[in-house]
């Protein structure tokens, strides 16, 4: 098959949310319809034996939430899915945000109880930004919730979306019989005995049918054409270039635990989201459809396998092919390297793939050669833009609690730090060394990682700081930077890459700092490329 065939097949998502609003769940269904796996387990769900495939790690399976960005692939249609599954915690957020920049478009889940919150919103902003395609996925029909009107209404204020229903409920919660598919102009009746089974839809085509009334009764069947009447005359068609665009977002209704509405919204999402999209680098724009082999490093997990200590690093293939034995360039590094076992995922499973295309995700096992936004070549010098850092907002000084095993801590918080976890700075006074988090729950991960991965253990106390801020010194040799660092060196650390970091303990010394050195600049993310 041709190389611009495979590009064509190829669809790259991430599904974001709020935490519990039944992302991991989805993602269990969509493989479910992939045939990628045979029953679904739900994440909470304790009668059901089975944990969600995509949750691997042992703490995200006793706290039942995502923690790490798990990647999927499955086949639908003739179509190569890959799915980035992200957690939505938002301790995690930074894993996110560096997620969202390898995806080609999004699906957002949304709670039809609970509404938008605060962690969708601050997603859905990243990915307007970015011009991303989305598609809501209104989810838990099968539960009491808000009413359809006043969801749509919601999100278009809220996130500042133009949306269009694509499906649209019939009735909620107790009463709910259904939902009609305006993509395909049917109707999907809701049975709810078999949540883990496929189940068969009963399509109907004409509204007005008699047999629509005795199905789901004269009330519900009157309700149906007042609501879609509105819907048609409020909501703007759906427009695929201006959903390509990010201009316009459709809205399917269903439940993931049901798995009804699901398959609804797969079968749209297959017809319209977009094959691999050209992706920006600092030196210029690239296009799949470039024959030459270019991707960069969004993620790096280590020990997925906890028998062997093996860190991997994701790789989205953004141009060319990527081939099995064949060397490439570390930008960086400035160096040649070849992998011999190239990763593609399926959920928990990996296997050793020989080529991979556009848009899809290779695990390359990696010694410690690779950081976070790294890029591959085939000898250009590219750097592609946008995996930044961002300001911590936790401090606390991490303690070795067993003297017989630093070298084991040293090397579990190298490694940590490389995946992203969270940020370690040294002090320049003394030496000691802070961890700085996005999230609290990040330290539970930490310190659970360290004692399980590398037997190593760990103790926190607090660091009264308030922000970290990357210093910028405009003229490295003036008077006013020496001065800085004389007054604030207790405050002074170097993160990871050597750069000079400024701890501030307070809002006020920071504005102080800021006003009464003005020649220093102080900036709250560092992009990961300098």
């Amino acid at each position: 098959m041709s190389f611009l065939k495979e590009i064509e097949k190829r669809r790259t998502f991430g599904i974001i949310s709020h935490p519990d609003a039944g992302k991991t769940t989805l993602t269990e269904k969509l493989l479910l319809f992939g045939g990628a796996i045979q029953e679904a387990g739900a994440v909470k769900n304790n009668k059901i034996k089975k944990a969600a495939t995509s949750d691997f790690m042992e703490i995200e399976r006793q706290r039942g939430i995502s923690v790490a960005t798990s990647v999927l692939a499955f086949i639908y249609r003739d179509k190569k899915i890959n799915i980035l599954d992200t957690p939505g915690h938002k301790d995690f957020a930074e894993d996110t945000f560096r997620t969202l920049t390898a995806v080609d478009s999004v699906i957002v889940v949304i709670d039809v109880a609970k509404g938008v919150e605060e962690q969708t919103e601050k997603l859905v902003e990243v990915c307007r930004m970015r011009n991303i395609p989305m598609i809501v996925f209104i989810n838990k029909l099968d539960r009491e919730g808000r009413d359809a009107f006043d969801l749509l209404d919601e999100v278009e204020q809220k996130l500042g979306l133009t949306v269009t229903p694509l499906s649209f409920p019939i009735g909620m919660g107790y009463d709910f019989k259904g939902i009609y598919n305006l993509w395909e102009k049917n109707i999907n009746l809701f049975k709810g005995e078999s949540k883990k089974k496929i189940e068969d839809t009963i399509a109907f085509d004409d509204l007005e049918s008699e047999e629509l009334e005795k199905i789901i009764g004269e009330k519900a069947a009157d309700t149906l054409r007042e609501n879609l009447e509105l819907v048609h005359g409020v909501y703007p068609e759906f427009d695929k270039e201006a959903y390509l665009a990010g201009q316009q977002q459709p809205v399917f209704f269903g439940s993931a635990l049901n798995n009804f509405g699901v398959r609804e919204m797969l079968d749209c999402f297959v017809d319209i989201a977009p094959s691999p999209r050209p992706k920006k680098a600092e030196e210029r724009v690239v296009t799949a459809k470039e024959k030459e082999m270019t991707g960069f490093v969004f993620k790096i997990h280590a020990n997925m396998d906890p028998k062997h200590r093996d860190r991997l690093a994701f790789v989205k293939i953004v141009s060319g092919t990527f081939e099995r034995n064949k060397p490439y360039l570390h930008v960086r590094h400035n160096k040649n390297l070849k992998f011999s076992s190239p990763n593609a995922f399926f959920a928990e499973k990996k296997e050793i793939v020989d080529i991979s295309y556009p848009g899809d995700i290779v695990g390359l096992h990696d010694t410690g050669n690779f950081k976070i936004g790294d890029t591959l070549t085939e000898g250009e010098v590219l750097h592609y833009k946008g995996i930044p850092s961002f300001s911590p907002e936790h401090f606390r000084y991490i303690n070795n609690a067993d003297p017989m095993r630093s070298k084991q801590l040293n090397k579990g918080i190298d490694q940590l730090m490389d995946e992203g976890v969270a940020q370690l700075f040294t002090l320049n006074l003394n030496g000691r060394k802070v961890i700085g988090t996005v999230g609290a729950l990040q330290y539970e991960v930490i310190q659970y990682r360290l004692e399980h991965e590398y037997g190593a253990k760990c103790t926190y106390e607090n660091f009264p700081a308030y922000k970290a801020c990357w210093v910028d010194p405009q003229d490295p040799a003036n008077e006013e930077f020496s001065e800085f660092q004389r007054v604030k060196q207790k405050f002074l650390a170097t993160d990871k890459r050597g750069q000079l970091v400024f701890l501030a303990d307070s809002q006020f010394s920071l504005q102080m700092a800021q006003q009464k050195y003005p020649t220093v600049k102080l900036h709250f993310t560092s992009e990961f490329d300098s």
